[in-house]
This record gives structure tokens, C-alpha cells and sequence, in this order.
């Protein structure tokens, strides 16, 4: 690989990175403020959707990382 493509990589790993750990943060948050603020149900599911299409497209790009990475080693 080189050094432009390692750090593409390296710069999608870190957004993935960063991705999946706010998200996460974002729903432990929303889970804890929503019943205190009264929040409807329907709105911890929209909450729940839209991090779990966060977590699916960190998934996608980690995938398409681990597939750059193997494809450049042989």
C-alpha cells in the first residue's frame, strides 16, 4: 500500500471508530434523559433506528477496510 492509500485507510478506521462510540454514547444518553423528560416510546425507537443505521454503516466501512487491506497484502 502506500502512503496515501494507508492513510485514507487509517482516516475511515478512525471515522468508523468514532462513529460507533458516539452512537453508542448518543443512545445511552437518549435512554437515560428520554423517561426523564417523558419522552412517547416511538421516539426510543427512532432513536434505537437511527443507531442501529449507524452501527450498520460503521459496520460496512470496517468491512470495505478489512477488504482493502486483504486485497493489498497478496
Amino acid at each position: 500500500m502506500g502512503r496515501e492509500t494507508e492513510q485514507q485507510t487509517a482516516r475511515q478506521g478512525r471515522l468508523a471508530a468514532l462513529v460507533i462510540a458516539g452512537s453508542m454514547l448518543f443512545w445511552i444518553a437518549a435512554q437515560w434523559v428520554g423517561p426523564m423528560l417523558g419522552l412517547p416510546g416511538r421516539y426510543a425507537l427512532l432513536i434505537d433506528l437511527a443507531v442501529l443505521a449507524a452501527l450498520f454503516w460503521a459496520m460496512v466501512v470496517t468491512y470495505q477496510i478489512w477488504r482493502k487491506r486483504r486485497d493489498n497484502q497478496g
